[in-house]
């Protein structure tokens, strides 16, 4: 079933890009909108994704990964190409993290519904800041080691390092996990 999906989208048949929408979207929505923080960028950054994949459709090789981490890839890029943006630079500055995750009214970010932030919390602070960076913020490690002045091989042996942490500490919730470990291991 989803080999034809894949052949209907490289052959930019309209309906399967509809289907992959109503497929992933909510997925992939959940990872904008921890990246950008704000539904009405995610919401904009989610259709951005879906045009680029239909774009795209033909260049993707199933042998290179799952349909689903390609869509995630694009998605993520797509968001952190967002938070570049001198907008999104001036908005994050004048709005705390909390008051966009907590908005009155509105959803709360999908990370505390994983208790991600809870657990990332028991981390150590060097790990800690690391994992707030890459995971929360969208930042690549190239990005955490220039702002934090931590040399970029450190800051890879850091997160690897976290990541086993987060391994013991989610025990049985190895899903939050591996979304965790995904999110953080493709800003490298």
């Amino acid at each position: 079933m989803q080999d034809q999906l894949i052949n209907r989208l490289k052959q930019q048949d309209r309906a399967a890009i509809g289907e992959l929408y109503d497929a992933y979207s909510g997925a992939l929505f959940g990872v904008v909108l921890r990246i950008v923080q704000s539904r009405e960028l995610a919401e904009q950054v989610l259709q951005d994704t879906f045009v680029k994949a239909w774009r795209n459709g033909a260049s993707y090789d199933a042998t290179k990964g799952r349909l689903f981490t390609w869509l995630l890839n694009i998605a993520r890029n797509t968001a952190i190409d967002a938070t570049r943006t001198a907008y999104f630079q001036h908005y994050r500055k004048t709005d705390s993290l909390d008051a966009l995750a907590h908005q009155p009214g509105g959803e709360s970010v999908n990370t505390d519904h994983l208790g991600v932030k809870e657990v990332v919390g028991r981390l150590d602070e060097k790990y800690r800041s690391l994992i707030d960076l890459v995971y929360f913020k969208g930042y690549t490690q190239e990005e955490v080691a220039e702002e934090t002045g931590i040399p970029l091989g450190t800051v890879k042996t850091r997160i690897r390092y976290a990541i086993g942490e987060l391994r013991k500490l989610f025990g049985e919730n190895i899903a939050a996990v591996v979304i965790l470990a995904t999110a953080i291991l493709s800003a490298a």
